[in-house]
């Protein structure tokens, strides 16, 4: 029986499957092309930036607190990049910037037919950039549809010298169709069977009974012999990072307290020991100096797995002397320290959208933690299958001053 919500079936868009037994089933597919594109279309509720409104009419504000700077986003109104210190006598004097001052009139026009999942608003007028001929400092923040999220800051990266990009996770946005995130789609196929066939395939009948018994106490008992001394210590290394509540932003704690932190450096760099996460549809897997692959796991179907990009250091090289691969910001005694280092990873998979390769920009920030081995990872797809991993975790605070002019990283000595 076809489901009567959601994807759309027709009784006369089917095949007859026949199984190596001769057995005959007719399967009704899924009309996939229509769907999100239909209800886009057919959508005639309120545009993103009158979503958006309350919380720019409220002039709420939202904060992101790292090691040495705090972000404060007052949306609408100025993003401020600021450091308080107390001083003898409990004078607080207080280092600021501002990045962006006021919103540009004529915001970007509805980007749309642009498969982005952001909304972006301009903010100019900031506090002027000694490094480039005092020019006002400028941002565009993008915010992105959250169900559960609060408005707050995901990430603050400075993309070009003081022209930053400020991401903010909103459940406002996800009234609109366009911006709701998008699983990539698994519709079932519901076969019948046809005059003179069983209900159920006999090797699916056969499968099934095996899978069964294989749920059985006695597999119990093998799998407790099985863990070896070896086993324990590679799963305690390879485990993949416990992960946090959506496809977009994920944050989790590594099990890999066996390795020093010198190890850990040199395994991370060698790219033997590889950062995961990802929640929802999607987990990733990204190996420095290797790839980038996303990939689902399934119980029934097993592993598929898209590779995102693959390195190649002088592609990367070509690429780090049109963009930043390094970024600074000024310490309080004058000296500047890299603050992110930008990788590209490209020649990943062909595109179906694009009839090109994905391609991915690998992001990798320091990011204090009560735990060494956190990491917190997004992937944010700005363009069709160009993407931006995002990866923070204070392994990476380690390295960064290591950062050669291409943004490669070494072990510190």
């Amino acid at each position: 029986m076809a489901p009567t919500t959601g994807v759309l079936y027709k009784e006369d868009n089917y095949i007859i499957m026949t199984t190596v037994d001769k057995e005959k089933y007719k399967c009704i597919l899924p009309l996939i092309s229509s769907g999100n594109e239909e209800e886009e279309k057919d959508y005639k509720g309120p545009t993103p930036g009158e979503l958006l409104e309350p919380l720019f009419k409220q002039s709420s504000c939202s904060y992101r607190i790292e090691s040495y700077w705090t972000y404060e986003v007052c949306h609408g109104k100025h993003i401020r990049q600021y450091h308080e210190e107390k001083e003898t006598g409990q004078k607080i004097n207080i280092q600021e910037y501002y990045l962006g001052n006021m919103m540009i009139k004529n915001p970007l026009s509805e980007p749309e037919g642009q498969m982005t999942p952001y909304y972006p608003i301009e903010m100019g007028n900031g506090t002027p950039c000694s490094l480039r001929q005092n020019l006002p400092r400028s941002s565009t923040v993008m915010y992105i549809c959250h169900p559960e999220a609060k408005h707050e800051i995901l990430s603050v990266a400075e993309v070009t010298t003081c022209e930053y990009e400020v991401v903010i996770l909103t459940p406002l946005l996800c009234n609109h169709p366009k911006y709701r995130f998008r699983a990539s789609p698994v519709n079932d196929i519901f076969c019948q069977s046809l005059p003179g066939s069983p209900l159920k395939p006999h090797n699916l009948e056969q499968l099934e009974k095996q899978q069964e018994m294989m749920k059985m106490p006695f597999r119990r008992v093998k799998e407790e012999e099985m863990h070896s001394t070896k086993e324990e210590k590679f799963s305690s290394i390879h485990k993949p990072v416990a992960v946090g509540n959506h496809q977009l932003l994920t944050v989790g704690t590594t099990h890999i307290s066996k390795l020093t932190d010198d190890q850990l450096i040199k395994e991370f760099l060698s790219g033997s020991y590889c950062f995961h996460g990802g929640v929802g549809w999607w987990k990733y897997e990204f190996c420095y100096g290797k790839y980038v692959h996303q990939y689902h796991e399934d119980k029934e179907s097993g592993k598929t797995s898209v590779v995102v990009g693959t390195w190649s250091k002088e592609e990367h090289i070509e690429w780090s002397k049109k963009n930043a691969a390094r970024t600074y910001y000024l310490r309080e005694d004058g000296t500047q320290t890299v603050r992110m280092v930008s990788h590209f990873y490209g020649n990943g998979d062909v595109c179906d959208l694009t009839d090109k390769p994905r391609q991915v920009t690998v992001k990798l920030k320091c990011k204090e933690s009560d735990s060494p081995h956190a990491v917190t990872i997004y992937m944010l797809e700005p363009h069709s299958c160009q993407y931006i991993l995002g990866v923070e975790s204070p392994v990476i605070c380690k390295i960064l001053d290591t950062a050669d002019e291409y943004g490669l990283l070494s072990v510190p000595s």
